[in-house]
């Protein structure tokens, strides 16, 4: 008896875990993508993406398809061909500084609002070097929610 209590919660924790480990950010691959309320073409599109890179979190997979929850909350499914691997990230807070350098004490570039597209270039420990209209530079990494 005392194995099965042991055995079940072990269980119970690996499956934690692991779930944990299978949500994951993608990107969108086009300037349209259409987000459909189930895994086929055959399924009616609830909306139209019109940003390309916008993050993605990939929730759940059927054949060729991704569930998706987008940084509104929207959910649905997407066609694989529809997403890409390129690394993107959205501001998450109200004004965020982007610095030359990795460092608060460098030149800072510019301010971004809640809700800006970034593009990352690399990230180290706690800084990203991103891309967002004409500036390039650093931004601190809690700043940002998305494929990192």
């Amino acid at each position: 008896m005392v194995k099965i209590v042991i055995l079940l919660i072990l269980s119970i924790f690996i499956g934690k875990n692991s779930f944990a480990e299978t949500e994951y950010y993608l990107t969108l691959r086009t300037n349209k993508v259409n987000l459909r309320q189930g895994p086929s073409l055959s399924h009616p599109i609830k909306l139209v993406y019109k940003k390309k890179f916008l993050p993605v979190l990939i929730l759940d997979k059927s054949y060729n398809f991704r569930k998706i929850k987008d940084h509104e909350n929207n959910s649905g499914w997407i066609h694989i061909s529809q997403l890409s691997k390129k690394k993107a990230a959205l501001n998450n807070k109200d004004k965020s500084i982007i610095f030359r350098k990795a460092s608060e004490y460098s030149k800072p570039l510019a301010a971004i609002q809640k809700g800006r597209l970034c593009l990352i270039r690399k990230c180290k420990t706690d800084w990203c070097k991103i891309k967002t209209g004409q500036f390039t530079g650093w931004i601190k990494k809690e700043n940002l929610v998305g494929r990192l």
